[in-house]
């Protein structure tokens, strides 16, 4: 058990850190802390999920709270159910894109607003290893079953605004993309890979963040006439985007078109997370919206969106979250987005990109470290004092042509660094090979 309680979720190996067994225990912790009466049960397609929902769901209605059986269903869809039957909270059975053999947990409190390990995961594991539980119900919890489909569909639909049929190739990569999706694929041609639910992911590791899964995509939109490609992973929460010349675009960069198709409607607040381009922030404010710099992780960015009531949030990693959806991520709203804008447009998406794609990115760069990685950031802190520096997550610093962030991973012995330049890449390969020196020392 030892490890499976991540800072965001928890998340194993199945059979090795992750058992029936387990999840029982944690059903039982999760009604011990939250006191849940109602709460949300989904899964992702991996096998194994069916074994741990009957497991956990015995856990949770020993101690007398009901559960509502959604089935399979992507996350998306497990936060709306959450949020719109009225539920205490809500628990979606998945391990995202991590390989097959994995499993995990993805927890919520009601209104699908997230436990994380600052705000219960910790508490939980602490339940379960104590054996602290609440004593078993005098009458056990019922389970009954509810497809939210239907109404996840309806939801979904008013945000529709196609100037045409939009033609897209989807990579749904066996997983949750495949119902996700449902709530507006019939209203577009589509060319479909890997359009079979199998949770074993037998075609390829559901993750867009990988370029080398987007490869089949990219190969079917060059041999092909699209507007745009969408990559699912494994649970339907995050969203790759395509060009139609078949050029993966930066997820900040979609955040930013997001941005406006939105702002196109209500002008309000739109949170970025701190790692994203400077033009994100311009092309917020050109469209009449109020940017906000955010923490990374998604628990941190849904609470930023709740204090200053945000319309919508994008993540360097293909999360996309919306106000309208209980605060939470919908890669169908995301996609939908991108079909409105393209479609009303007349353009291409890759001539919407370019103009965006104007400053020079180093990407994300990983390293890693023997020493103390707090150690690291005390150093750049004193190196770049001259700049605009601030703690918002890690350590970032802006100068007028210049800027970068450098963060320590949670898990794993890794600094990881974003820099930019906004005047030439070649002020940009300078800086950040400065920057790496410091860090690498």
């Amino acid at each position: 058990m030892s490890g499976i309680f991540k800072a965001y979720d928890i998340r194993g190996i199945y059979g090795k850190d992750l058992t029936e067994a387990i999840a029982y225990d944690i059903g039982r912790a999760y009604v011990t802390f939250t006191k849940a009466k109602k709460v949300v049960i989904g899964r992702d397609c991996r096998p194994h999920s069916v074994p741990l929902q009957a497991a956990l769901t015995k856990g949770i209605t020993e101690l007398g709270c009901d559960v509502v059986d959604i089935g399979q269903c992507s996350t998306p869809m497990n936060y709306y159910a959450n949020g719109s039957l009225g539920a205490d909270g809500s628990i979606m059975i998945t391990a995202s894109h991590n390989p097959a053999e994995w499993n995990g947990f993805k927890l919520c409190q009601a209104s699908a607003v997230p436990i994380s390990g600052a705000t219960g995961i910790a508490d939980i594991e602490r339940i379960v290893t104590e054996g602290a539980y609440a004593a078993p119900a005098a009458v056990p919890g019922t389970v009954t079953t509810h497809d939210i489909l239907p109404a996840y569909r309806e939801h979904i639909r008013p945000y529709m605004q196609f100037g045409r049929r939009p033609r897209l190739a989807v990579d749904y990569a066996n997983g949750m993309g495949i119902i996700e999706a449902k709530t507006f694929i019939d209203c577009v041609d589509q060319t479909a890979l890997y359009g079979d639910i199998d949770g074993s992911f037998p075609n390829h590791e559901a993750n867009p963040l990988h370029h080398a899964t987007l490869a089949k995509l990219q190969e079917t939109i060059r041999s092909g006439d699209y507007d745009f490609g969408v990559a699912f992973d494994g649970d339907a929460d995050r969203a790759g985007f395509i060009d139609e010349k078949g050029e993966i675009i930066p997820m900040d960069l979609i955040t930013a078109l997001i941005a406006q198709d939105v702002l196109s409607r209500e002008k309000g607040v739109i949170f970025y997370d701190l790692r994203s381009s400077r033009v994100v922030k311009e092309v917020i404010e050109a469209a009449g919206g109020v940017p906000m710099m955010s923490r990374v992780g998604h628990a941190f960015i849904k609470a930023q969106m709740r204090e200053h009531n945000a319309i919508f949030a994008g993540e360097l990693s293909g999360h996309y979250y919306f106000r309208d959806n209980y605060v939470a991520e919908s890669s169908s709203m995301a996609a939908i987005a991108l079909c409105n804008i393209v479609t009303k447009s007349g353009k291409k998406l890759s001539e919407l990109i370019a103009p965006l794609r104007k400053y020079a990115c180093s990407g994300e760069i990983n390293s890693t470290v023997t020493c103390d990685p707090q150690e690291i950031l005390k150093k750049l802190k004193a190196r770049y004092a001259d700049g605009n520096v601030f703690e918002l997550d890690g350590v970032s610093v802006e100068y007028p042509t210049w800027w970068f962030n450098v963060r320590c991973s949670n898990t794993e012995p890794l600094v990881r660094l974003n820099l930019e330049s906004v005047r030439s890449k070649e002020e940009m390969e300078a800086r950040r090979d400065e920057v790496l020196a410091i860090i690498r020392g």
